[in-house]
């Protein structure tokens, strides 16, 4: 029976977790469950699976949590309770399925006790992937991808010799806006951005997927995670979300990780891992795989795609600052205060203008805290441009 700590149980990630938990009582125990602050989802998770500990980062939402917990389940409060669960529990895998640059942290203490982390958290690796992959690489801890792309690369890896790779492809399925005229992208709505055609996700990472920043952050990611130079890591617009990723390998040999668009693959593939352990998961269909499309993608409709390739050839805190200036344009997007389009013109201006810090965990969180500074001045230059001149 394996341990498990999971961070984010309360989104996506971390109830498709549960599921796949739900079905293998026998296999895995519950240690802890931690969330932002959706406190009456936690309560019901708490209850079925008995954790010894429970954490919620809202203060608030903590003290009605706090009142309904069943008796011997501990509670957690704060900014850093996660961090304190990843530092301080005893567990054999931690889900990390966090959103947002507030994951670095925990994935951090994870790595240094030299556990397993089943990675979805990709703030993680594009803010700190180089000091991750140190610690993995230092502590002999094992560092599972659960993004669909990367878990899929590798799968495709594994028993590989990483020189004998040509280049690597990661399928994006080109969002809601992929066939949509160029001069109509300066009218979509949030409400439009977040009607993704195959996958179910949270909003920032949907709305990720029609500007194509999800594929310019896992440009990051991949760098780090396999050691690949941004020359050899190439992104294909792939309409039906079956093929994950491929691999292309020095004599031209092309192997592909295929499957249904659901994210219950890469947890129960992370989960399990090293082994593959059977699971009542959908394979082949004949119907969903009968036609499988591939091209390249446009850059008048995705400009934000070279800002990923930028970030590896710069190193630095070039890939804190992206990120953190997406996270902070995508909120003002949802909520109305900005259009569309100038996601990628902050963006890309935050990413001119960034600090320039060192490569410590902690100088790249300050770059990141910088860089919503500057990603908000941007918005309130974008909302008054009169006041912004004068």
């Amino acid at each position: 029976m394996k341990s498990l700590l999971l961070l984010g149980s309360t989104g996506s990630i971390g109830t498709q977790t549960l599921e796949l938990v739900r079905r293998d009582r026998a296999g895995f125990r519950t240690v802890a469950l931690s969330a932002q602050s959706s406190w009456e989802l936690l309560l019901e998770q708490a209850r079925e699976f008995l954790p010894d500990v429970v954490a919620l980062a809202d203060p608030e939402a903590a003290k009605r949590l706090g009142a309904e917990l069943p008796a011997g389940i501990a509670l957690r409060t704060g900014s850093d309770a996660a961090e304190e669960l990843a530092a301080e529990l005893e567990y054999d895998v931690c889900v990390h399925g966090m959103v947002g640059a507030a994951g670095v942290k925990p994935s951090v203490r994870v790595l240094e006790r030299g556990k397993c982390l089943a990675l979805v958290n990709k703030e993680s690796l594009v803010v700190a992937g180089a000091e991750l992959m140190e610690l993995a690489r230092r502590n002999h801890a094992a560092l599972i991808p659960v993004d669909s792309e990367h878990c899929a690369l590798h799968q495709c890896l594994r028993g590989e010799d990483p020189a004998r790779v040509r280049r690597v492809y990661l399928t994006a399925s080109g969002g809601p806006f992929r066939d949509l005229a160029l001069e109509e992208l300066a009218g979509v709505t949030p409400q439009m951005a977040l009607r993704h055609p195959n996958w179910d996700m949270g909003p920032r990472i949907t709305v990720g997927s029609a500007t194509l920043m999800n594929k310019a952050l896992e440009v990051i990611e991949a760098h780090h995670l396999f050691g690949l130079p941004a020359d050899k890591i190439r992104v294909l617009v792939h309409r039906q979300s079956v093929v994950h990723s491929m691999v292309e390998f020095v004599d031209g040999s092309v192997i592909a990780q295929m499957g249904p668009p659901d994210m219950r693959g890469p947890i129960h593939y992370a989960l399990h891992h090293p082994d593959r352990a059977p699971a009542a998961l959908a394979g082949f269909d004949a119907t969903l795989f009968r036609e499988l499309t591939f091209e390249e993608p446009d850059p008048e409709r995705f400009p934000t795609l070279a800002l990923g390739y930028r970030c590896v050839e710069e190193g630095g805190d070039a890939g804190a600052c992206l990120n953190a200036a997406d996270e902070v344009a995508v909120e003002a997007f949802l909520a109305g205060e900005i259009p569309f389009q100038e996601i990628h013109r902050i963006n890309r201006r935050v990413l001119e203008r960034r600090p320039g810090l060192d490569q410590s965990v902690d100088q790249l969180l300050e770059a990141d805290r910088q860089a919503r500074g500057l990603a908000r001045m941007e918005i309130e230059a974008a909302r008054n441009p009169e006041a912004s001149a004068s």
